[in-house]
């Protein structure tokens, strides 16, 4: 299925909100922070614009819940007064054991229809297509349930989505960090390139453009490397879960304020 795009119009001002893909997790930047899509979403949105013309705040946060975000990030969001906020939450919930995606997506709606009263316009994003990714791709019925509910927000509230469902080429393995639960740089990029089709921006490359061929990967390369996974990032990461922590512990926003850009 093909992107969704909207009509451009004037962009001076941007706020993101959301989890760790939003603060752009698997994509490192200067020091010890992250670019990730929304950086480079911004980047592409201000190069729309006359020099130092545009202002962008991201007020994500690794592992924040929906209603965390709701509580904390959406005030923020909404007294910036941005001309656009992206607004990408509920994957942290779905992925819990007994989550019901349509009470999320019920909770998610509600903060949609708080937000567009109150910003220029909101966009809206789906889940990612599960299928290829360990321990994640029993949760593929739920991520698509979920992500039908935000499609039929979208359209209900006239934001535009960012519908990663269909974007194929995150669907490859080189898409994603090593802890198979973030996106790589390039992962981001193509993420960022799609988020701007969608604003009805043109685009300096395909995000959908094929990757190179790789070499086939025997099975003993293949269960060795999800050993190694397991090692470094799963079994930490079910610890965290059983002791009720978040990675987003005592991390703050990493631009809480619209700058310029």
């Amino acid at each position: 299925m093909a992107a969704t795009t909207t009509k451009l119009k004037t962009i001076g001002s941007y706020a993101a909100i959301g989890d760790s893909f939003t603060e752009g997790v698997g994509d490192p930047g200067p020091g010890d922070s992250f670019l990730g899509w929304a950086d480079r979403l911004a980047v592409l949105l201000a190069d729309q614009r006359e020099e130092h013309d545009f202002r962008y705040a991201n007020l994500a946060v690794r592992g924040k819940l929906l209603d965390q975000i709701v509580a904390d990030q959406l005030p923020r969001a909404k007294a910036l007064a941005p001309d656009l906020v992206t607004f990408c939450a509920g994957g942290n919930d779905i992925i819990r054991p007994g989550s019901d995606p349509d009470d999320v997506a019920e909770r998610f709606e509600a903060a949609v229809a708080d937000l567009t009263g109150a910003v220029g316009q909101v966009m809206i994003t789906t889940g990612f297509d599960t299928r290829g990714v360990p321990v994640l791709k029993h949760l593929r019925g739920k991520v698509a349930t979920y992500s039908a509910h935000v499609r039929a927000i979208a359209d209900r509230y006239d934001c535009p989505v960012l519908d990663l469902w269909s974007l194929k080429s995150v669907q490859d393995r080189r898409a994603w960090d090593a802890d198979r639960l973030h996106l790589s740089p390039e992962g981001h990029t193509r993420v960022a390139l799609r988020a701007a089709q969608v604003l009805g921006m043109e685009v300096p490359a395909d995000p959908d453009q094929p990757w190179p061929l790789l070499r086939p990967r025997g099975s003993v390369d293949v269960t060795r490397d999800n050993i190694q996974w397991a090692r470094e990032y799963l079994v930490p990461w079910i610890g965290r879960r059983l002791r009720g922590e978040s990675s987003g512990d005592h991390v703050e926003a990493k631009r809480p304020d619209l700058l310029p850009l």
